[in-house]
């Protein structure tokens, strides 16, 4: 293993947008001020390095810190960095890229540049106000007030005509740009006018290339891509706007922008006052080019995919409604119900006074229990116009599913058409896993496992469960501790669209709770 150590010290404040480019099989260290999630690095046998608030760990006192130390093994590409308590995420985020090892080449030509696009939402107002109100009254929190790349809205805005983010390019060169979503509750169409985009990585796994005019990015997915600038020099937009899949769901209908520039050294007055070429984007609701994205995603050579299967799991994903309590503010559907979401009819819960990982290892009682159904309770026409509304409300529960080490698990991820149907981002800690199958409507074990793709699925860390309809992804249980996983619309883990797995056999030593101390700077 290199003896190679990276150190860099964090002090995240409300707005922080920054790059980190670190190497493969490199021992990294981090000093941080707020929780911070790495979000797609394994954490191998270091998941008290994972960050997610009373998952991993408790919150940082004010004026604590706390000392990241994990390796990066096997892992090349992009991946990104978060807050990963309330909806500071909103604002204080950044690219993590891994670069391959010294004198390793990638497995496609070398670019002449490499650019990473950070695709961020904004609010008019304090996000964390925005959430507190949603979580006061039990209904939705208000939309955002515009996209951003790299920070800034795009010059549609009048507040950021000046600041638009600015791409320089020399004709003929290939970029590798390399696109995260980091928007809270927005999957996010993507285009280039009149460039194509090979897609070449997603969440740092490479892909066989393969050109497309659009992309679709959930929040939490990153994606890789090469343009060649073979176009005329001028200027030309990056465009992005939602995907937006539920029914009579609020969202952000604006559009953000960024600028790619050729610099030919040809005219004098080159630059803003040349009007960018702007691109065709796809209907906010155009399911059919966000699936047949998805569809052109396969890794690049054949994989391991075990067809002997230990632990056969079936998780509904969707959202549900609590009924009013006396007392209660109920901004919900007809002014009497808040809303909630759930996996398998259970809404998870957050403690409050001790992280899982901690109360897993010193066997602390009454913080979890680890009886997570491994499918619904109830079995019922899922993908249904009329789901009886006896199944719309979810127990609150902190509820853990154990794996045995080594298991091999394969999961169906089924949307539900409660309240409304919606693609959901869903991502799990300390794994990446092999996307084998997605499609529409119920999930047939009998005749959709004709569909897997056994030889060369995607590997991915997020997978955006098609809205009435379902995937299944398959992993190894081979790393101990307790692991998240979400749905990364952060409105609806914040209404408890969550759950966490146990893998068991594993010891290691990391600081509780309370041993959280500040460290010195250096």
């Amino acid at each position: 293993m290199a003896s190679l150590s990276s150190r860099l010290l964090f002090f995240l404040s409300c707005f922080a947008v920054a790059l980190l480019a670190v190497a493969e099989v490199h021992h990294h260290e981090f000093v941080v001020r707020d929780l911070v999630v790495w979000h797609g690095i394994r954490q191998l046998r270091t998941g008290w390095a994972d960050g997610p608030e009373f998952v991993t760990q408790c919150p940082i006192r004010p004026g604590g810190s706390y000392k990241y130390k994990f390796t990066i093994e096997g892992q090349e590409g992009t991946l990104w960095w978060h807050a990963h308590s309330s909806w500071l995420r909103a604002t204080v985020y950044g690219a993590l890229i891994i670069r391959p090892r010294e004198n390793k080449p990638y497995p496609f030509e070398k670019p002449s540049r490499e650019v990473p696009v950070i695709l961020g939402e904004w609010w008019n107002a304090n996000p964390i106000d925005v959430i507190r109100e949603a979580q006061r009254t039990g209904g939705a929190p208000n939309v955002s007030d515009a996209f951003t790349i790299n920070g800034q809205p795009g010059d549609l805005y009048n507040c950021s005509q000046k600041e638009t983010t600015a791409i320089p390019v020399k004709p003929g060169e290939t970029a590798l740009l390399r696109f995260i979503n980091a928007a809270l509750n927005h999957e996010l169409f993507v285009t280039i006018a009149q460039h194509k985009m090979t897609v070449v990585g997603t969440d740092a796994s490479y892909t066989k290339p393969f050109t497309t005019d659009v992309l679709m990015i959930a929040p939490g997915q990153t994606t890789d891509v090469l343009v060649t600038m073979d176009q005329a020099p001028t200027r030309y937009y990056i465009a992005a706007r939602a995907y937006v899949s539920g029914q009579n769901v609020g969202f952000d209908n604006t559009t953000t922008t960024a600028v790619i520039e050729y610099d030919c050294g040809c005219a004098s007055d080159f630059g803003p006052k040349i009007q960018p070429a702007f691109p065709a984007l796809p209907a906010f609701n155009d399911t059919a080019v966000a699936t047949a994205f998805a569809a052109g995603i396969k890794s690049p050579d054949r994989v391991k995919v075990h067809e002997n299967v230990d632990e056969y799991l079936f998780f509904t994903v969707g959202l549900g409604l609590f009924n009013c309590k006396p007392g209660q503010l109920c901004a919900g559907p007809n002014n009497n119900t808040r809303f909630t979401a759930s996996m398998n009819n259970v809404s998870f819960v957050f403690p409050q006074t001790d992280s899982l990982l901690h109360a897993h290892y010193y066997k602390i009682p009454g913080v979890f229990t680890t009886d997570f159904p491994a499918y619904p309770p109830v079995q019922f026409d899922y993908t249904g116009k009329n789901v009886s509304q006896a199944l719309w409300q979810p127990i609150p529960a902190t509820k853990l599913y154990p794996l045995r080490f080594g298991s091999v698990v394969q999961l169906v991820l089924q949307d539900t058409s409660i309240v409304t149907p919606e693609n959901h981002p869903i991502h799990i800690h300390g794994y990446d896993f092999f996307i084998l199958a997605e499609g529409f409507g119920n999930f047939d074990p009998k005749k959709d496992v004709e569909k897997f793709n056994y030889v060369d699925p995607p590997q991915r860390n997020t997978v955006a469960v098609p809205v009435n309809g379902w995937a299944v992804i398959q992993f190894v249980a081979d790393n101990p501790g307790v692991w998240l996983m979400h749905c990364h619309l952060d409105v609806h883990i914040t209404w408890g669209l969550a759950m966490a797995f146990l893998v068991e056999d594993g010891g290691v030593d990391f600081p509780g709770c309370f041993e959280l101390s500040p460290v010195k700077f250096q």
